[in-house]
């Protein structure tokens, strides 16, 4: 039984990598490249699709002391898009980034992988 567990669990991280794309040259991927992804993760919506680059959009409950409320807020990360994802995640879609180390002056996020794709209204 152990042994049937352990294939399918390396039979799940090869799924995961063949997801993401084999064919990927790009050294800021963290599947396929260099870059280590450590640190904090979010989720959030995807509200702009650059060149290498999401923007992901989510929200969050700030507590203020003073009222001994709490207040909604928004929050906007850019994060790295690595080549193998780029034509599988696409406005509207919900991913999950995580923390890397600093790829430029607002770049300290790479997407890790599809939630979900957009909901489609009608």
């Amino acid at each position: 039984m152990k042994a049937k567990e352990k294939t399918e669990k390396k039979m799940s991280k090869k799924e995961e990598k063949n997801i993401a794309g084999a064919a990927c040259s790009d050294p800021d991927c963290h599947v396929h490249g260099n870059l280590k992804a450590r640190g904090r993760f979010f989720e959030g919506k995807v509200i702009k699709k650059f060149y290498k680059r999401v923007v992901i959009d989510f929200e969050r409950t700030v507590y203020i002391k003073k009222y001994e409320r709490y207040k909604k807020s928004r929050t906007k990360i850019h994060a790295r898009l690595p080549n193998c994802m780029k034509d599988s995640i696409n406005l509207g879609d919900y991913i999950r980034v995580q923390e890397c180390r600093p790829l430029s002056k607002i770049i300290h996020f790479v997407v890790i992988n599809k939630i979900r794709d957009a909901e489609v209204k009608k």
